[in-house]
């Protein structure tokens, strides 16, 4: 199992973004937080930026869409060439018919869930989608602690998909640091968001490269104090 790490931009230097990606080149995707100032009480980034930004990235774009009405405006982001795009099943009015719209177009297409909102009624639906967020802080601001009660719905994800053998890739977004991010990986995830602990970093190549041997040193799927992967 792959474990990913994706530095959201809400955390650099937005007068610098060009540099600020080449900075982060290390990593798998770059996650970019758009929001809509209705959805969450913030206003950062909108299509055109996010066309932008996939023409000068070195790394894929990891689009996040924290917006009202995505069933309308995510198939633009997926049109700009985004390797992923992931709404909110809380604004989204039929998430698995623009699922596969995002697919359609050629994107990823990823389901995020706040803190409050269950799992149950999406588990039937997973082969619907390639990946979904479990959002580890309530949306809508970088900089916040990492919400431990959000885990059972993270291991709830992570036993579904093993049971089921679906290749859904299993997101965190909030709080990840060196010191939270192998509690994630724990509970089954194997994709990380992580703002401030790698643009605050001095190296942020180091600081991606120390994510990810913490997360893989603590993947739910190898044995306790044995060094080797169950299965």
């Amino acid at each position: 199992m792959t474990m990913r790490i994706n530095p959201s931009i809400l955390a650099a230097d937005f007068a610098n973004l060009e540099r600020e990606l080449g900075r982060i080149a290390s990593a798998d995707l770059v996650h970019v937080d758009v929001m809509d100032n209705h959805f969450v009480p913030n206003l950062t980034f909108g299509l055109q930026m996010v066309g932008r930004l996939q023409e000068v990235s070195p790394i894929p774009l990891d689009v996040h869409l924290m917006i009202d009405e995505p069933d309308r405006w995510a198939p633009g982001y997926a049109e700009t060439g985004a390797f992923s795009v992931t709404f909110h099943a809380e604004a989204a009015a039929d998430p698995v018919a623009l699922a596969r719209r995002l697919r359609q177009i050629g994107a990823r297409a990823g389901i995020a869930l706040k803190p409050g909102t269950a799992v149950e009624p999406y588990l039937e639906l997973l082969p619907e989608f390639d990946q979904v967020l479990v959002m580890t802080v309530e949306p809508g601001f970088g900089g916040q602690s990492f919400m431990p009660e959000t885990m059972p719905k993270l291991e709830r994800l992570s036993r579904v998909v093993r049971e089921t053998g679906l290749d859904v890739w299993l997101q965190v977004d909030g709080g990840i640091t060196i010191d939270t991010i192998g509690i994630a990986a724990e509970a089954g995830a194997n994709t990380f968001v992580a703002g401030s602990a790698v643009f605050g970093a001095e190296v942020p190549a180091e600081r991606i490269m120390a994510l990810r041997e913490i997360a893989d040193a603590h993947r739910h799927d190898r044995a306790p104090g044995t060094g080797r992967l169950d299965g």
